[in-house]
């Protein structure tokens, strides 16, 4: 009896497929397509709506109907059964079409004849493209089989629209729906203006081969693939090199929640069996699931959407047997990459020299792949809810890392617009360029040290091109993160050499490896414990005492890199003192192992800490002397004093760091180094922004570490600011009750009345 009944839709697959093979214009080809669906499904009526850009649904063939309506006959989203379908992305199966409340007549269609209705979305990704329908003079509901048929023929429709085969039949001056322009607001991350292409971060799978020959084959493929799948999941469940902990691990539970349901096995199996191949049988079954899924208004339930998109994702490169995708290799020369999220390592897969601009749907601004956008200097807008969804690979795209806002597909006057903002900051760089020239004191008089952030070796000719005094940080743990396996001696000791002889002598400041927390090495296998808050455990100087042969691996090739030159070494996430004397020994046995074997040394060696944990507030001055500097990593620093998760979007923008507890606890600080004749650098986020930047001047800093694209606009600022009087207003500000006004407004304030470049 299934067979009988799968036997149509079967036939009509086939029908389809010769069809999609023959040289036909659009028009017939879509005219075809209709009326052997009418005949398939034994229906007197089959037509197809598309939804245009201005969320109009026209009728672009039909048989049945009156052919002079085609392009013509129209129904505004939500409006009618043909509009109710596209706005719920739900099909619609009725006896009795005229009695639904949602029902409209269309006098120059001539459909008031018929009564049954089937009309199904036309999906793609999840995406309403259109509206697919049959009717019967006859009262009857249409068997599930009809319904599987006619939704399989709609994915095929979707795939034309896609293609922008059906495009070309759009009057001038209409655009379809997959063309509309969008814009998204959200969080800026990033000064900066990129206009370029998407390309997305996990690219969506296109499926090519959507008919089967053989459906017992199919299915065999599918359950081949599944099982691997599912030995995927299981496997990084029981991992416990890598910390799968809260929502970690009920993401993944959901894929394997997904990955063992029979009801969606059982779907994917009987489109294969109505004829599709089983990657596009995934494909029809994820979009379908997609569409239901964003109508839900539980927040839980649609979340759990991204985990299913990856899911099938992860299904699809089993069945097409791909790798992860390698895309760096065919980007545009102005790729801007789209992402719902991603790590720092997987951005430094991409050209530099090819990226224009970083769009994310999640992401906080010290994220790490954010900071490490910024050491490339592309600007960076997050927080973009939707933005993966509505974008296709190649789609024009603009992101604008000023106002935090992103422009897909967006219209001629827009995009010139934004040509003409980027040429404006191309002159206001060609300005910061002339200003490497000049020296980096404030108007009266006081020297400022302006130094670079940099972490990898792509990084190092930005020393020269931005006019850095030195590098105030060097993140020795991105060679380790963007590694396959841990960085022998050899090629650390090689990257140390060649930091320091581009540095020509400027300071260079290393910070000894800083992993553990968000910065997981996938080889690493030394945790063997989970974690629920890794911020606040095994990490940095924590973890390197405890396995001390990564330290003194990493101490040896900066000592033998530094032969004959300064060496600069800074410990991350000190929380005693008794953790600095514990490296000192470890250096200090490892300066006397190369002693022995008369290797050429540092001719100096100065040890410093970052003042990230806040116990150290209360240690300040026997900390000041039993370093040789100290540098503030404001970004931790901030996140510990106002527990403030830096990862969670949803407090990316609740707490000010130009608050007055933060600057009192900076100022805490850079009064100690003064108190105790020991430098003080600050080389968080805080730095690169011109206004944080002043701030910090007036606390007392007068070495700060920033990315290399800020460098320009805080010297700028710099050469324009009165210091004297910037340090007693911030005097008379912090020192009494809490300002009434912001100290943000404060600050700005006093940058507008003196014509200070913010």
């Amino acid at each position: 009896m299934i067979r009988d009944m799968a036997a149509g839709p079967r036939v009509l697959l086939k029908r389809l497929r010769e069809l999609m093979a023959e040289p036909l214009e659009p028009q017939e080809r879509l005219d075809r397509i209709v009326r052997d669906i009418a005949a398939n499904m034994v229906a007197e009526v089959c037509s197809l709506y598309v939804l245009r850009a201005d969320s109009v649904l026209e009728l672009y063939a039909t048989v049945g109907l009156n052919p002079n309506a085609v392009h013509l006959a129209q129904l505004r989203l939500g409006q009618g059964l043909v509009g109710t379908i596209a706005a719920s992305a739900r099909a619609l199966n009725l006896s009795n079409a005229q009695e639904h409340p949602a029902f409209a007549y269309l006098p120059e269609t001539g459909e008031e004849i018929y009564h049954s209705f089937l009309g199904v979305p036309v999906l793609r990704a999840g995406r309403t493209l259109g509206v697919l329908v049959v009717q019967n003079k006859t009262m009857r509901h249409y068997r599930d089989d009809e319904i599987e048929a006619l939704e399989t023929t709609a994915m095929v429709i979707a795939e034309m629209i896609a293609s922008g085969d059906i495009g070309r039949l759009s009057r001038p001056g209409l655009e379809l729906d997959l063309s509309r322009p969008a814009s998204f607001t959200g969080i800026a991350f990033n000064e900066g203006v990129g206009l370029g292409h998407v390309v997305l971060h996990e690219p969506r799978i296109v499926v090519t081969n959507l008919f089967n020959e053989d459906s017992e084959e199919e299915l065999r493929r599918l359950e081949d693939s599944l099982g691997s799948l599912r030995l995927s999941i299981d496997d990084m469940l029981e991992r416990r090199d890598v910390a799968f902990e809260g929502e970690h691990r009920e993401v993944l539970e959901a894929y394997r929640m997904f990955a063992n349901d029979r009801g969606w096995v059982r779907r994917l199996e009987e489109a294969i069996r109505n004829g599709l191949t089983a990657e596009a049988a995934v494909e029809k079954v994820q979009s379908d699931m997609r569409a239901r899924m964003m109508h839900m208004t539980d927040p839980y339930l649609r979340e759990r959407m991204s985990d299913f998109d990856d899911l099938a994702n992860r299904l699809l490169r089993q069945l097409l047997g791909r790798g992860p995708e390698t895309i760096a290799e065919s980007l545009p020369k102005d790729a801007i990459i789209v992402a719902r999220s991603m790590g720092a390592a997987e951005l430094l897969d991409y050209p530099r020299d090819r990226l224009r601009g970083l769009v994310l749907e999640d992401g906080a601004p010290t994220s790490h792949v954010v900071i490490v956008a910024r050491a490339m200097g592309i600007p960076v807008a997050g927080q973009m809810k939707g933005v993966v969804s509505m974008s296709e690979n190649g789609d024009p795209i603009i992101v604008d890392g000023v106002e935090g806002a992103v422009h897909l597909r967006p219209q001629p006057d827009l995009e010139a617009a934004y040509a003409e903002k980027v040429r404006f900051r191309a002159r206001r760089q060609e300005l910061y360029r002339e200003l490497r020239k000049k020296p980096s004191e404030t108007k009266d008089g006081v020297k400022v040290d302006l130094l670079m952030n940099a972490g990898l070796a792509v990084d190092l000719p930005q020393l020269a091109e931005a006019g850095a005094a030195g590098i105030g940080l060097f993140r020795t743990e991105l060679q380790f993160m963007v590694a396959s396996t841990f960085p022998r001696a050899e090629a650390q000791e090689k990257l140390y050499r060649d930091v320091l002889d581009t540095a020509r002598g400027r300071p260079v400041t290393f910070r000894t490896i800083d992993i553990g927390g968000d910065k997981v090495l996938p080889y690493f296998k030394g945790s063997a414990q989970e974690e629920e808050n890794p911020a606040l455990g095994w990490r940095a100087i924590r973890l390197t005492l405890d396995r001390p042969g990564l330290l003194r691996t990493q101490i040896r090739a900066l000592l033998k890199a530094a032969g004959g030159r300064e060496l600069k070494v800074m410990l991350p996430m000190v929380t005693e003192l008794g953790e600095i004397a514990q490296a000192r020994e470890i250096i200090d046995r490892e300066v006397r192992h190369l002693s022995r074997f008369a290797h050429h040394l540092p001719t100096s060696l100065k040890l410093g800490a970052m003042v990230e944990v806040p116990s150290l507030l209360w240690q300040l001055d026997e900390l000041m002397q039993a370093v040789d500097f100290v540098s503030v990593g404001s970004n931790d620093l901030f996140q510990f004093v106002m527990a403030a998760d830096r990862g969670n979007t949803q407090l990316a923008d609740r707490f000010d760091t130009l608050s007055v507890p933060f600057l009192r606890v900076l100022k805490q600080i850079a009064d100690a180094g003064l108190r105790n004749h020991t430098p003080v650098t600050l080389c968080g986020e805080l730095a690169g922004k011109p206004i944080s930047a002043m701030a910090l001047l007036g606390l007392g800093y007068r070495s700060i570490s920033m990315s290399p694209a800020s460098i320009g606009p805080v010297k700028a600022m710099l050469t324009e600011l009165p210091l004297g009087e910037l340090t007693a207003f911030l005097d008379d500000n912090l020192a009494g009750p809490a300002a009434r006004l912001p100290m943000r407004a404060l600050l700005q304030a006093f940058a507008d009345d003196r014509s200070i470049p913010l």
